[in-house]
């Protein structure tokens, strides 16, 4: 395994454990009416590489399931990532 891929699958791991926890920590926070994580802020979290976790966490915990933005939108980023990752293979091995 190349170095770059190590580095990227070390990278994916982590923000994907990072919007997995935000995920928890936000429910906790709204289940306790205290200051919540910013909807955008979990956006982030999911465009970065972390859609994998942020769905995870979004099941998981019960939490945003009821909103479409989020039942919805994370699965989409989840997809185009992927048709992403696809489109750069594609042309790498070119």
């Amino acid at each position: 395994m190349n170095e770059f891929l190590k580095y990227c699958i070390i990278y994916l791991i982590v923000i994907n454990i990072i919007a997995f926890l935000a995920m928890y920590i936000d429910k906790r926070k709204a289940k306790y009416g205290k200051w919540r994580i910013p909807e955008q802020t979990l956006f982030v979290l999911a465009l970065i590489g972390g859609s994998i976790g942020a769905i995870a966490g979004m099941y998981t915990f019960r939490h945003k399931t009821k909103k479409l933005r989020f039942s919805v939108g994370f699965p989409v980023i989840l997809i185009l990532q992927i048709i992403l990752v696809f489109m750069i293979y594609n042309d790498f091995i070119k």
